[in-house]
Formats: structure tokens, sequence, C-alpha cells
């Protein structure tokens, strides 16, 4: 029987993980917030440690949107089932969009205190 290493996490991946768990249910922050909080000015950096997070959703990276309040990615992915299991995964959590749809609704932002 093989079995499967632990996933090797970079300390720049572990600090992202810690902050994404400060997030609360049913509130989602940016991509660039996430960074800032963290001490990181590259918003790009912070969703590839998203992309490769091992731990999703219990570290809930679908709780990161982009700027604008658009949904972003997820699982690497930016279209698809893995955004629509994102919207699925925030709306049950209570998270609030625009009545368009498209668009987390501002309510719904949470900001670092640091």
């Amino acid at each position: 029987m093989k079995t499967t290493a632990p996933p090797r996490i970079s300390a720049f991946d572990s600090s992202v993980h810690a902050a994404l768990r400060r997030i609360p249910r049913g509130r989602v922050t940016t991509y660039a917030e996430l960074g800032r909080a963290i001490g990181c000015r590259a918003p790009r950096a912070v969703g590839q440690a998203l992309r490769r997070n091992p731990f999703a959703p219990e570290v809930p990276c679908h709780r990161v949107v982009r700027s604008d309040r658009s949904l972003g990615g997820y699982i690497g992915e930016t279209r698809g089932a893995a955004i629509a299991k994102k919207r699925r995964l925030l709306e049950e959590e209570g998270v609030a969009f625009e009545a368009r749809g498209d668009r987390v609704s501002a309510a719904s932002l949470w900001h670092f205190k640091n």
C-alpha cells in the first residue's frame, strides 16, 4: 500500500492560510486586502498561494474575491464547475450577492484589523 506524504507548505503559503482562517463565515475579503494583512503587496502571489491550497474548503480560500468583488478563481479554475462551487459555498455561508448576481455585495466585505 502506497502512502501519501503530507503536502509541503511554504512559509508564505502558511501565512496566507493563517490569515484565511481569520475571515468569518458569511464574509469575504479581496486578494489585495489579504496580501496587505500578511505584508505582501502582490495580490497575484496571494492568488497563487490560494491555488496551491491543499486544505480547501477547510482553509477557506473560497472567501477571497477580486477587488471588483467578482468571484475570481477557485481551485485553479476561473469558470465552470469550480466557480459554481465557490458561489454555492459562499451562498451557503450567507454571503450576499448584488441583485444582478455576479458580484458579492459590498456589505459582505471583511477587512483585517492588524
